[in-house]
Protein backbone atom coordinates (compact mmCIF):
# COMPACT_ATOMS: atom_id res chain seq x y z
CA UNK A 1 0.00 0.00 0.00
CA UNK A 2 3.08 2.22 -0.42
CA UNK A 3 3.15 2.70 -3.83
CA UNK A 4 3.31 6.74 -5.18
CA UNK A 5 -0.44 8.03 -4.57
CA UNK A 6 -1.76 5.09 -2.22
CA UNK A 7 -2.92 6.17 0.91
CA UNK A 8 -0.86 4.56 3.89
CA UNK A 9 -2.59 0.92 5.06
CA UNK A 10 -2.57 -0.40 8.66
CA UNK A 11 -3.43 -3.87 9.83
CA UNK A 12 -4.99 -4.05 12.99
CA UNK A 13 -4.38 -7.37 14.75
CA UNK A 14 -7.14 -7.38 17.90
CA UNK A 15 -10.08 -10.12 18.91
CA UNK A 16 -11.72 -7.04 20.38
CA UNK A 17 -14.46 -5.86 18.50
CA UNK A 18 -14.30 -2.36 20.62
CA UNK A 19 -10.94 -1.75 20.24
CA UNK A 20 -11.25 -2.67 16.88
CA UNK A 21 -14.17 0.09 16.16
CA UNK A 22 -12.90 2.93 18.14
CA UNK A 23 -9.09 2.34 16.26
CA UNK A 24 -11.02 1.85 12.87
CA UNK A 25 -13.47 5.06 12.84
CA UNK A 26 -10.54 7.20 13.61
CA UNK A 27 -7.92 6.39 11.20
CA UNK A 28 -10.20 5.52 8.72
CA UNK A 29 -11.52 9.70 9.21
CA UNK A 30 -8.01 10.45 8.95
CA UNK A 31 -7.36 9.07 5.62
CA UNK A 32 -5.67 5.62 6.70
CA UNK A 33 -6.03 2.15 4.53
CA UNK A 34 -7.58 0.19 7.66
CA UNK A 35 -7.23 -3.59 7.32
CA UNK A 36 -8.52 -5.86 10.16
CA UNK A 37 -7.41 -9.67 11.36
CA UNK A 38 -8.76 -11.56 14.88
CA UNK A 39 -6.51 -13.98 14.30
CA UNK A 40 -2.77 -14.46 13.67
CA UNK A 41 -2.79 -16.96 10.72
CA UNK A 42 -5.07 -14.66 8.64
CA UNK A 43 -2.71 -11.88 9.60
CA UNK A 44 0.20 -13.24 8.43
CA UNK A 45 -1.65 -13.71 4.99
CA UNK A 46 -2.49 -9.81 5.39
CA UNK A 47 0.96 -8.88 5.55
CA UNK A 48 1.70 -11.09 2.15
CA UNK A 49 -1.10 -9.84 0.23
CA UNK A 50 -2.10 -5.45 1.21
CA UNK A 51 1.59 -5.34 2.47
CA UNK A 52 1.00 -2.99 4.71
CA UNK A 53 2.40 -0.25 6.06
CA UNK A 54 2.27 -0.01 9.67
CA UNK A 55 0.87 -3.01 11.97
CA UNK A 56 -0.95 -2.84 15.29
CA UNK A 57 -0.75 -6.15 16.85
CA UNK A 58 -2.09 -7.05 20.05
CA UNK A 59 0.04 -9.35 21.72
CA UNK A 60 -3.24 -11.27 23.92
CA UNK A 61 -5.01 -12.88 20.57
CA UNK A 62 -6.70 -16.38 20.55
CA UNK A 63 -4.89 -19.94 19.38
CA UNK A 64 -1.41 -17.76 18.64
CA UNK A 65 1.25 -16.42 20.65
CA UNK A 66 1.45 -13.03 20.19
CA UNK A 67 5.19 -12.95 20.45
CA UNK A 68 5.82 -15.55 18.11
CA UNK A 69 3.42 -13.63 15.45
CA UNK A 70 5.66 -11.07 15.97
CA UNK A 71 8.82 -12.48 15.49
CA UNK A 72 7.02 -13.69 12.24
CA UNK A 73 5.94 -10.66 10.43
CA UNK A 74 9.43 -9.18 11.59
CA UNK A 75 11.07 -12.37 9.64
CA UNK A 76 8.91 -11.82 6.66
CA UNK A 77 8.71 -7.73 6.40
CA UNK A 78 10.38 -4.48 6.93
CA UNK A 79 6.91 -3.38 7.92
CA UNK A 80 6.77 -0.78 11.06
CA UNK A 81 5.40 -3.15 13.86
CA UNK A 82 3.47 -1.44 16.84
CA UNK A 83 2.64 -3.82 19.60
CA UNK A 84 -0.74 -2.41 21.84
CA UNK A 85 -1.19 -4.90 24.77
CA UNK A 86 -3.03 -4.08 28.27
CA UNK A 87 0.25 -6.55 29.16
CA UNK A 88 2.19 -3.61 30.47
CA UNK A 89 5.14 -4.96 32.14
CA UNK A 90 8.77 -3.84 31.38
CA UNK A 91 9.79 -7.82 30.71
CA UNK A 92 6.77 -7.87 27.96
CA UNK A 93 8.11 -4.96 26.15
CA UNK A 94 11.86 -5.76 26.05
CA UNK A 95 10.82 -9.04 24.47
CA UNK A 96 8.50 -7.50 22.18
CA UNK A 97 11.28 -5.46 21.10
CA UNK A 98 14.02 -7.93 21.15
CA UNK A 99 11.69 -9.72 18.74
CA UNK A 100 11.65 -6.26 15.70
CA UNK A 101 8.58 -4.62 17.31
CA UNK A 102 9.50 -0.84 16.59
CA UNK A 103 7.35 0.70 19.36
CA UNK A 104 5.36 -0.71 22.24
CA UNK A 105 1.48 0.85 23.83
CA UNK A 106 0.07 -0.23 26.77
CA UNK A 107 -4.03 -0.16 26.91
CA UNK A 108 -5.21 1.73 27.82
CA UNK A 109 -4.20 4.50 25.56
CA UNK A 110 -5.14 7.85 23.69
CA UNK A 111 -6.11 7.88 19.95
CA UNK A 112 -3.87 11.17 19.92
CA UNK A 113 -0.94 9.18 21.64
CA UNK A 114 -1.65 6.35 18.78
CA UNK A 115 -1.81 9.07 15.98
CA UNK A 116 1.80 10.52 17.51
CA UNK A 117 3.18 6.60 17.44
CA UNK A 118 2.13 5.52 13.95
CA UNK A 119 3.69 9.16 12.42
CA UNK A 120 6.92 8.56 14.39
CA UNK A 121 7.44 5.00 13.10
CA UNK A 122 6.34 5.64 9.15
CA UNK A 123 9.56 8.59 9.81
CA UNK A 124 11.55 6.19 10.50
CA UNK A 125 10.55 3.26 7.93
CA UNK A 126 10.04 6.33 5.58
CA UNK A 127 12.71 8.08 5.82
CA UNK A 128 13.73 11.37 3.81
CA UNK A 129 16.95 11.38 1.41
CA UNK A 130 20.28 12.70 2.41
CA UNK A 131 21.92 15.99 1.47
CA UNK A 132 22.93 16.38 -1.72
CA UNK A 133 26.78 16.39 -2.70
CA UNK A 134 26.94 14.44 1.11
CA UNK A 135 29.31 10.75 0.86
CA UNK A 136 26.25 8.27 0.77
CA UNK A 137 28.55 4.95 1.32
CA UNK A 138 30.70 4.77 4.46
CA UNK A 139 33.51 2.40 5.80
CA UNK A 140 32.40 1.38 9.25
CA UNK A 141 35.13 -1.47 10.04
CA UNK A 142 37.05 -4.01 8.00
CA UNK A 143 34.43 -4.84 5.22
CA UNK A 144 31.71 -3.28 6.53
CA UNK A 145 30.28 -0.34 4.81
CA UNK A 146 26.98 1.81 5.33
CA UNK A 147 25.01 3.01 2.23
CA UNK A 148 23.06 6.03 3.57
CA UNK A 149 21.19 6.92 0.02
CA UNK A 150 20.13 3.20 -0.57
CA UNK A 151 19.81 2.56 3.31
CA UNK A 152 21.39 -0.54 3.10
CA UNK A 153 24.76 -2.08 5.39
CA UNK A 154 26.49 -4.63 3.35
CA UNK A 155 29.73 -6.71 4.40
CA UNK A 156 32.12 -7.45 1.95
CA UNK A 157 29.36 -6.46 -0.74
CA UNK A 158 26.80 -8.56 0.72
CA UNK A 159 23.31 -6.49 2.22
CA UNK A 160 22.92 -7.35 6.35
CA UNK A 161 18.93 -6.87 6.81
CA UNK A 162 18.75 -4.68 9.43
CA UNK A 163 14.84 -3.16 9.72
CA UNK A 164 14.13 0.87 9.32
CA UNK A 165 14.67 1.24 12.91
CA UNK A 166 18.01 -0.49 13.42
CA UNK A 167 19.07 1.56 10.25
CA UNK A 168 18.15 5.02 11.56
CA UNK A 169 19.94 4.05 14.89
CA UNK A 170 23.39 3.01 13.30
CA UNK A 171 22.94 6.29 10.60
CA UNK A 172 22.51 8.69 14.04
CA UNK A 173 25.33 7.17 15.10
CA UNK A 174 27.21 7.13 11.96
CA UNK A 175 26.72 11.19 11.35
CA UNK A 176 28.02 11.50 14.84
CA UNK A 177 31.26 9.18 14.42
CA UNK A 178 33.38 9.21 17.57
CA UNK A 179 30.75 11.47 19.61
CA UNK A 180 28.97 9.86 22.38
CA UNK A 181 25.06 10.23 21.96
CA UNK A 182 23.24 10.34 25.51
CA UNK A 183 20.34 7.86 25.40
CA UNK A 184 18.21 10.97 25.07
CA UNK A 185 19.22 11.92 22.55
CA UNK A 186 19.02 9.15 20.79
CA UNK A 187 14.97 8.08 21.28
CA UNK A 188 14.33 12.04 20.32
CA UNK A 189 15.99 11.28 17.24
CA UNK A 190 15.02 7.76 15.93
CA UNK A 191 11.78 7.47 18.21
CA UNK A 192 10.67 11.20 18.44
CA UNK A 193 9.70 13.16 21.21
CA UNK A 194 8.63 11.95 24.34
CA UNK A 195 10.13 8.67 24.07
CA UNK A 196 13.26 10.12 25.57
CA UNK A 197 12.87 8.11 28.84
CA UNK A 198 12.17 4.87 27.10
CA UNK A 199 15.84 4.16 27.52
CA UNK A 200 14.91 -0.14 27.24
CA UNK A 201 14.47 1.17 23.54
CA UNK A 202 17.89 1.61 23.05
CA UNK A 203 19.48 -0.73 24.98
CA UNK A 204 17.77 -3.42 23.05
CA UNK A 205 18.31 -2.27 19.44
CA UNK A 206 22.03 -1.51 20.23
CA UNK A 207 22.24 -4.78 21.16
CA UNK A 208 20.19 -6.02 18.39
CA UNK A 209 22.94 -3.65 15.95
CA UNK A 210 25.25 -5.08 17.87
CA UNK A 211 24.45 -8.86 16.73
CA UNK A 212 24.36 -8.16 13.28
CA UNK A 213 27.69 -5.68 12.83
CA UNK A 214 30.04 -7.31 15.61
CA UNK A 215 31.77 -10.61 14.56
CA UNK A 216 33.23 -10.63 17.75
CA UNK A 217 36.89 -11.26 16.86
CA UNK A 218 37.40 -7.48 15.67
CA UNK A 219 37.37 -4.42 18.35
CA UNK A 220 33.67 -3.65 19.14
CA UNK A 221 31.87 -1.43 17.02
CA UNK A 222 29.09 0.52 19.18
CA UNK A 223 30.75 1.31 22.34
CA UNK A 224 28.69 2.20 25.29
CA UNK A 225 29.58 5.10 27.86
CA UNK A 226 28.22 3.97 30.94
CA UNK A 227 25.26 5.24 32.57
CA UNK A 228 25.17 7.91 29.31
CA UNK A 229 24.56 6.59 26.14
CA UNK A 230 26.71 5.14 22.97
CA UNK A 231 29.16 6.02 20.37
CA UNK A 232 30.69 4.75 17.04
CA UNK A 233 34.41 4.29 16.96
CA UNK A 234 35.97 6.00 15.46
CA UNK A 235 37.73 5.62 12.12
Amino acid sequence: MSEAGARTGILIVEDDPNIVDLIRSNLAVRGYEVIVSTDGLHALALLESERPDIVLLDLMLPEVDGFDLCRQMRERSNVGVIVVSARGGDRDKVAALNLGADDYMTKPFSIEELLARISATLRRTRPSPGADGAPTTIALAGDLEIDLAARQVRRAGEALHLTPTEFALLRELVNERGKVLTHAQLLRRVWGRGYETETEYVRVYVRRLRAKLEDGEGPPLILTQPRVGYRLAAE
